[in-house]
């Protein structure tokens, strides 16, 4: 999801129209802000949760 998040970023900025001080200029640019905007958040919390859940593991496996 992060990826997909960074990915829609990219090709707003570049291939999709870019951004003004009003917000992107066309509507596949709007689509790829909202991707952008539900993505990054929910995908880094995933892996954030995901690197957590893998530490504790590696743990508890080193201490059995």
């Amino acid at each position: 999801m992060l990826g997909a998040g960074v990915l829609a970023t990219l090709l707003l900025f570049t291939v999709l129209g870019g951004v003004t001080h009003t917000g992107a200029t066309t509507n596949t640019g709007w689509f790829a802000v909202l991707v952008a905007l539900t993505c990054i958040p929910f995908g880094g919390m995933l892996l954030t949760l995901g690197l957590a859940k893998w530490l504790r593991r590696r743990r508890l496996r080193i201490m059995r």
